[in-house]
């Protein structure tokens, strides 16, 4: 029997983080941009990539918890609130002697990758074999203002 379950990516960060933090040293994390979600400043974005410093120090209120991180600090002088899902994470590390991990990148479920059944594969209890072709609307488009 197999069991669905979750990612095991958000577990594996908040452990990495908080060995590199026990060790006094700065954990640094390298996020794929193109993951939905993913709200950081893009003038600081190079190759698709950014580099963020996670350390406490550096960040203002961050949260670990759910399926993404989220903080603030400051980028040129400007406070920014970032949002990372775990699923962008593609490294974290410790800046002082590069130790950590490097993840795969997990895209969330897209429209297009959810299953759905055809009406035609449900059962009916219509003796009609043949499904009936939609009826085309009649007349053209139109939109009213409603106030």
């Amino acid at each position: 029997m197999s069991v669905e379950m979750t990612s095991s990516k958000p577990y594996i960060v908040r452990a990495f983080y908080d060995w590199i933090c026990d060790n006094s040293l700065t954990p640094y994390i390298a996020v794929d941009v193109n993951v939905y979600g993913v709200l950081v400043p893009m003038a600081f974005v190079s190759d698709d990539q950014i580099i963020l410093n996670i350390a406490p120090s550096a960040v203002g209120s961050i949260s670990l918890e759910g399926d993404k991180i989220e903080f603030t600090a400051r980028f040129g002088g400007k406070l920014e609130h970032l949002t990372v899902p775990f699923g962008a994470i593609a490294a974290i590390y410790a800046k002082e002697n590069g130790a950590g991990t490097s993840l795969a990148i997990e895209h969330p479920p897209t429209e297009e990758d959810i299953c759905l059944t055809p009406v035609s594969a449900v059962d009916n209890d219509d003796d009609d074999p043949e499904p009936t072709p939609p009826t085309k609307p009649r007349g053209r488009a139109s939109l009213k203002v409603v106030k």
